[in-house]
């Protein structure tokens, strides 16, 4: 009896911590995730008039890593169902985050160590997760076909490409639809295996970004130790992806990486979420050379919204790297990718998204690039990368 009643008690006390540290998780990631300029946003009406009829596409954003019911509007973070409708966001792609060490920056990080690993546990994700990569970015997939099974069809899974051409047809008629794509932020996840391509595949990634801030047995990041190249894994791995239909993400990618990459990939890439040296010159950013080198191989280079990639905190600063973007690479080349809830602070929240539109207006960009910007570019790049069935 005094056994069961020592047990009972060690549950009670594991329990209340596992919900003190999940209120803590959710204060951090509301502290992390801030908005500068929050609702009601007052565009100009030839803003609202343009951006009522836009194709929006953003290539990159984080709200898997988090516990929010993403079917219910939120006042924390960025994005949810409910705010990528209001901000007429037609394709939203989810991008996995599995690892991120501590002290996170730019410059240089190793890999030694594993945030991610204490918000599993904080956020109760199953014990799994705790120790496997890749049963944390399985994980998210769940997550994320969960919220589309639960959203009454406001959020649609897309794998294939007819499914991403019977959405599109069928969200013309109606606008409160968002199509969901799933993205792999660095393949440390596939924990040294190309198999797990395969298995990644299976559960509904259809992009994979070689690297996230740290190198792994792929490839190289921009902000790693050594910042290398691709490896012989990495090299069959970019095969096999291509082989399946995966889209080719290098953002956070090493120089090194991105010109191999492009040295060899004989499908469009994108560059999901990143700023531009031009307008904000770091560590983080591409340079012109690789802007045009993107635009060369046929791909997408999406602006991020934060202030490391524009130096910046409004949509001025995001219209103006757009701007040097396309100066650059070229109008079919630049597209959007907010990073949103990637624990960053963005000017606005993805309801907000009309303060891009009336910033690219005032850059002095006609309407029908913006529309290319807004979305049309990246549809066509993972249209032509994803499997036809």
């Amino acid at each position: 009896m005094k056994k069961w009643i020592i047990l009972g008690a060690v549950v009670v006390v594991l329990s209340g911590v596992l919900i003190g540290l999940d209120i803590q998780a959710r204060r951090v990631a509301a502290r992390m995730n801030g908005v500068i300029r929050k609702t009601p946003y007052t565009p100009t009406k030839r803003g609202a008039s343009l951006h009522s009829g836009l194709l929006i596409t953003d290539l990159h954003a984080d709200p898997l890593l988090w516990n929010r019911d993403l079917n219910k509007r939120s006042t924390q973070g960025h994005v949810d169902v409910p705010r990528l409708i209001e901000g007429n966001v037609a394709l939203q792609v989810f991008g996995v985050v599995t690892k991120t060490p501590k002290n996170m920056n730019t410059e240089r990080n190793d890999d030694t160590t594993d945030d991610v690993r204490l918000l599993s546990m904080a956020q109760r994700w199953p014990p799994p997760t705790w120790f496997s990569l890749e049963a944390r970015a399985l994980y998210e997939a769940k997550k994320l076909a969960r919220t589309a099974e639960d959203s009454d069809g406001k959020l649609v899974f897309i794998r294939t490409r007819a499914e991403l051409d019977q959405f599109l047809a069928e969200r013309e008629k109606d606008k409160g639809r968002v199509g969901a794509f799933l993205a792999l932020e660095g393949m440390h996840a596939l924990e040294g295996r190309v198999e797990a391509v395969d298995e990644l595949y299976a559960a509904g990634f259809r992009m994979l970004g070689f690297a996230h801030f740290f190198d792994n047995e792929i490839s190289g990041s921009a902000h790693g130790v050594k910042k290398g190249g691709l490896t012989e894994l990495g090299r069959a791995v970019l095969k096999r992806m291509e082989e399946k239909g995966m889209t080719l993400d290098l953002a956070h990618a090493s120089r090194q990486t991105i010109s191999e990459v492009l040295a060899i990939a004989t499908h469009p890439v994108v560059v999901s979420h990143t700023g531009v040296k031009g307008t904000c010159d770091n560590n983080r950013n591409l340079s012109d050379e690789q802007l045009r080198a993107v635009a060369r191989n046929g791909g997408v280079v999406g602006i991020g919204f934060w202030s490391t990639a524009t130096c910046g905190k409004d949509a001025r600063a995001i219209a103006r790297a757009v701007r040097h973007a396309v100066s650059v690479a070229g109008i079919d080349h630049v597209g959007l990718g907010s990073d949103y809830d990637g624990a960053v602070e963005a000017p606005f929240d993805v309801s907000g998204l009309v303060e891009l539109t009336d910033a690219l207006i005032a850059e002095g960009l006609g309407e029908g690039d913006i529309r290319k910007i807004a979305g049309e570019n990246a549809v066509r790049v993972l249209r032509s990368n994803l499997p036809a069935q």
